[in-house]
């Protein structure tokens, strides 16, 4: 999974920068002039309790939600207005909320579904997907509505990773996960940046899998940026005020 410009990447440079974004439904104003910085190579945690726009955010960055002002700038090239089919050519992959497999397709089929973003023109699935998620190999010709949970929540992955992406973008992929799946995901978000310098967001509610897997966090609260930094920075304050129920 090592990609070839893995190794030029500086950490000081941010691989997305999200300048004073501004975004509504209709008349609903739903994030407030939010910044973020996300490193390079690393993983960046958002967390904030349910319904401050974490998902909204996540949508505003691949295209799928129109902002009404601000920056979305992936490696310093400003990509806010780009329309959202563009944005896995571009190097962004996507694992949203809820999976959304095609549950007609076959597993192979799914995944082939990746392969016009990749720059390299490949039309075959990389065996390194298959090495991350053997269990994807094993049901190649098994329709994606047959697998558990679990095995949809690989699948998912396995879809944006074929992609080739630099930076790749989970929106709560331990949500309704049975625990071993969830400790095998930590595990391969935690390869895919040391091993191959990916860049990952990580949306996610679950307070010991983000400290297990991420680098940085940042928290939002009703549609703001309130606090940000390296994981052991979140304090038992910071817990208290913006993440407990």
């Amino acid at each position: 999974m090592t990609r070839a410009w893995s190794k030029f990447i500086s950490e000081n440079d941010p691989m997305l920068k999200i300048e004073s974004l501004n975004q509504y439904y209709g008349e609903s104003h739903t994030l407030w002039d939010l910044g973020l910085e996300v490193p390079a190579g690393r993983c960046t945690v958002i967390m904030g309790r349910n319904g401050v726009g974490k998902t909204t955010l996540m949508e505003c960055i691949m295209g799928l939600r129109a902002v009404r002002s601000g920056q979305i700038l992936l490696e310093g090239q400003d990509i806010t207005r780009q329309a959202a089919e563009q944005r896995p050519y571009l190097g962004v992959g996507y694992v949203p909320q809820g999976r959304q497999i095609f549950p007609a397709l076959t597993v192979q089929e799914n995944l082939e579904i990746g392969l016009p973003a990749r720059k390299d023109k490949s039309r075959k699935v990389p065996e390194a997907v298959y090495e991350l998620f053997p269990v994807l190999k094993e049901m190649l010709h098994r329709r994606g509505g047959d697998l558990s949970g679990g095995q949809q929540q690989q699948l998912a992955i396995g879809r944006a990773l074929v992609t080739d992406p630099k930076l790749l973008i989970l929106d709560e992929p331990t949500e309704g996960i049975q625990p071993n799946v969830v400790a095998e995901i930590g595990d391969v978000i935690r390869r895919l940046n040391s091993e191959a310098g990916l860049t990952v967001v990580l949306v996610e509610q679950k307070l010991p899998f983000a400290r297990k897997v991420g680098d940085r966090f940042c928290i939002l609260d009703r549609g703001r940026d309130v606090a940000a930094g390296e994981m052991p920075e979140l304090s038992d304050e910071l817990i208290q005020q913006y993440l407990t129920v």
